[in-house]
């Protein structure tokens, strides 16, 4: 592709509790499920049990088979289906559920223990095994039952496949409304199922590159507010904002080290752009680059110990690896004539980038042990892929229609979804690292 392509791609639980109390329950993003898995496991999650006059305050048991459902690793049942009407732990019978071929069950209860105060139990079943395969309580309030429901969705995740799931997390995306002089740029963050978004910053210039820290208490992202870019450091709970890169020329695409001490940076202080290493607290800058070509993008292994980036050096967009104690950059990337935007899998293991050819540009993974390349996605302009904190899905940015959507696919390649924002466009996400490790 012509270098000026290339050029204008590479530039282009404490706290959440309290947190959430102050969101409006609503979903910001609609989750269209797109492609599943066929031998899906099929599971049935009873309405839970509420023992007090009137409706529940949240139907706990629908929030955990949506969030099972766009997983693709299950196929919650109709309640049509259950072999028993009425659903309860003292009386479930897991041999007629069996004989439906319904693997998994769950029962659940919530009980009010005080005004807008309760107690939510779950209890998983193998129905083949004829065993209990997990039971857990929680005492919460009525603002908390939904990250309650996705912390219950988050064990039987577990419990079932042995991975931890990643449910009870938020993304952070930046959207843009209206035209012209009248365009604002937007950074939201909400719930992983799209609920409870809430506008970090509403702006008149853009925003970009938005980046969690490891705690998920702060973003680091890029401002243009005074007509320069600028790297600022926001708190996601009180608003607290914090500029911490303010140099001459560009300041751009931030990201976390593992440890929530330091911030890797694209400079052009020194001529072209290079990879540097801020240190917060300090303002130490300690530079890794040092080529005529543009580094940019850069991303820390999660061992701290090295950064990838992205460097037209070779004549194309690929990565590289540099330690970040100094030394020759390796470079990681053969297979295409564009390979940028990564992200690395929480285990080190794996690579998500954007694959280019022929003016086309999806979402791939590089093993790194192998060195091999999969191609995930089959849109023409997928971008900014980003890890869920479990390493089973990534969500990436695309157009469907001409206006700019979210999407998520699996590692695999096998489940595929579309999140929508009901109003304007939405770009650049960037999914959380766990909120209660």
């Amino acid at each position: 592709m012509k270098k000026e392509n290339a050029m204008r791609k590479l530039n282009g639980l404490l706290f959440t509790l309290l947190l959430l109390a102050c969101l409006p329950v609503q979903a910001a993003l609609e989750i269209r499920i797109t492609q599943g898995i066929e031998d899906a496991y099929p599971i049935a999650v009873a309405p839970f049990v509420w023992s007090d006059d009137g409706q529940p305050p949240l139907a706990v048991d629908q929030v955990v088979s949506a969030d099972l459902r766009r997983s693709g690793q299950f196929s919650p049942v109709a309640r049509e289906r259950f072999p028993q009407p009425d659903v309860r732990a003292e009386n479930l019978e897991l041999y007629r559920w069996r004989e439906k071929k319904i693997d998994y069950v769950v029962v659940g209860a919530i009980k009010a223990q005080a005004p807008d105060f309760y107690r939510v139990e779950f209890r998983l079943f193998d129905s083949v095994k004829g065993q209990q395969l997990a039971g857990y309580a929680f005492s919460t309030d009525r603002t908390n039952l939904r990250q309650t429901a996705h912390q219950i969705a988050d064990l039987i995740y577990e419990a079932i496949l042995g991975i931890k799931g990643a449910f009870n997390t938020r993304i952070v995306y930046i959207t843009t409304r209206g035209q012209g002089a009248g365009k604002r740029y937007i950074m939201q963050v909400a719930d992983s199922d799209g609920y409870n978004a809430r506008t970090i910053l509403n702006a008149r210039k853009p925003l970009m590159s938005p980046d969690w820290s490891p705690d998920a208490r702060r973003i680091a992202y890029v401002s243009f507010e005074n007509n320069r870019a600028a790297v600022y450091i926001q708190d996601v709970l009180t608003g607290e904002r914090r500029r911490v890169s303010n140099k001459p020329g560009i300041n751009g695409a931030p990201s976390w080290s593992p440890d929530g001490r330091r911030l890797a940076l694209t400079l052009s202080g020194g001529g072209s752009p290079d990879i540097y290493v801020l240190d917060i607290d300090s303002g130490r800058l300690t530079r890794l680059t040092t080529d005529r070509a543009i580094d940019t993008e850069p991303v820390w292994m999660p061992d701290g110990q090295s950064i990838v980036f992205t460097s037209d050096r070779s004549g194309s967009p690929q990565l590289y690896r540099v330690p970040v104690s100094g030394g020759a950059p390796q470079r990681l990337t053969f297979e295409g004539d564009y390979n940028a935007s990564a992200d690395v899998s929480p285990d080190g293991r794996k690579i998500a980038m954007v694959n280019g050819d022929r003016n086309r540009f999806r979402i791939a993974v590089l093993d790194l042990e192998t060195g091999d390349t999969q191609v995930l996605t089959n849109g023409r302009l997928d971008e900014s892929p980003s890890f869920a904190p479990n390493g089973s899905m990534i969500i990436y940015a695309t157009e469907e229609r001409g206006r700019g959507v979210l999407a998520a696919v699996s590692v695999d390649g096998r489940v595929r979804q579309v999140l929508v924002l009901k109003e304007g466009e939405v770009r650049e996400p960037d999914w959380s690292p766990f909120l209660n490790p």
